[in-house]
């Protein structure tokens, strides 16, 4: 849907007019962000051999905004082709937000890590997804089959299951979400190595469906969206059914996501008030040697720092410090940076799916600003 567009710019504000979504509605309380501007426009980003402006950065990797939140108040903010009421794809920036919902329910009780998948989806009992835990779908290590290592190969495996999930036009013997799901094979036992795959996500959400008897959206929306005091509806783009695409397909504004970002720096507290549990924020900030080696083998760990490795939909660079992003194809980041107290949200249309230069330079520009204010 997104990498087939001839205009990915106007995509990622429009795609609920090219898939079925369900409204993720905001409450009454919008929680406050002040602010106390600063000009970082001339701040010099260097990536590789190359320096400049950060004006300069954010123009040439195609972002469409950037909102930097330090101490809880707006100190940067640049739209350069969208608008501050916009709704923007998010991409896999979606998939911390699902397991920020995965929290609440574990601290309600309904879902616990350890569960295994065919406990709450009894349909896939006898399947491939015999043994596989919640917590390996949080930490991509279950052992299913789904190569998704170049999203334009239209012969992968992943590529059909975007399809099947309508992400892609879908063929007319294409199965259901669910039931392209129940027919996944293995490629090796759950609890391996790391490996970066959507379709984890959906079946989290799915799982999620299933333990609150709730649609997804309006389970985020009573759980994560109004407790947070968002300040405009977001969307959740739907599959087949009305299957939730959580892999990719909330859309929001700059400022909603900068203030998620911000529940997380503030251990999931808004406003004084504790919308994800203490305990499951802080799991990000605890780092295991087999979380480490299991991610150390993934390509993914070749530009992140040896610290580094993926826990709870977060790509974690350094858990002592508490430094963690969310990221999403095209362009999409939420980067939480506990040293510098910062949170920094990107949105960007980068025009194919995923491009190391336009990553590295969007790195580059977030932790530079989080060093400047720090």
């Amino acid at each position: 849907m997104i990498w087939g567009s001839k205009d990915v710019r106007w995509t990622v504000s429009h795609s609920r007019e090219l898939v079925p979504s369900a409204a993720v509605r905001r409450g009454e309380r919008v929680s406050p962000l002040p602010r106390a501007l600063v000009d970082l426009d001339d701040l010099p980003i260097t990536a590789g051999d190359v320096t400049m402006s950060l004006t300069e950065a954010l123009q040439q990797s195609d972002v469409d905004g950037f909102l930097v939140i330090q101490r809880g108040t707006v100190v940067f903010e640049r739209y350069l082709t969208m608008q501050p009421e916009t709704s923007h794809i998010l991409q896999s920036v979606s998939k911390s937000m699902t397991a920020a919902l995965v929290g609440v329910l574990v601290g309600e009780g309904r879902i616990h890590p350890d569960d295994l998948v065919p406990d709450h989806l009894s349909e896939l009992a006898g399947s491939c997804w015999d043994g596989c835990t919640i917590e390996h779908l949080l930490d991509m290590r279950a052992g299913v089959a789904f190569n998704e290592t170049d999203y334009e190969d239209e012969a992968s495996e992943s590529y059909r299951g975007f399809r099947v999930l309508g992400w892609l036009p879908r063929l007319e013997d294409d199965p259901s979400p669910t039931d392209y799901i129940a027919a996944m094979s293995l490629q090796g036992p759950h609890g391996g190595p790391f490996e970066y795959r959507s379709i984890l996500t959906d079946v989290l959400g799915w799982c999620l469906e299933r333990a609150s008897g709730e649609p997804l959206a309006s389970l985020f929306a009573s759980r994560i969206w109004q407790p947070m005091g968002a300040g405009h509806d977001a969307d959740l783009l739907l599959g087949p059914g009305g299957f939730p695409l959580v892999d990719g397909g909330f859309c929001v504004t700059l400022a909603d996501l900068a203030r998620f970002g911000l529940m997380f720096l503030q251990g999931g507290a808004v406003d004084g008030r504790q919308v994800v549990p203490a305990e499951w924020v802080q799991r990000l900030r605890s780092a295991d040697a087999d979380r480490i080696e299991a991610f150390r083998s993934s390509p993914d760990s070749h530009d992140m720092p040896p610290t580094a490795f993926y826990r709870d939909q977060w790509w974690v660079r350094d858990a002592e410090a508490g430094i963690y992003s969310g990221y999403g194809i095209h362009g999409q980041q939420v980067l939480v940076h506990q040293p510098s107290e910062c949170v920094v949200a990107r949105m960007s249309s980068w025009p194919r799916p995923w491009d190391d230069d336009a990553a590295r330079l969007g790195d580059a520009a977030a932790f530079a600003v989080c060093a400047a204010l720090g």
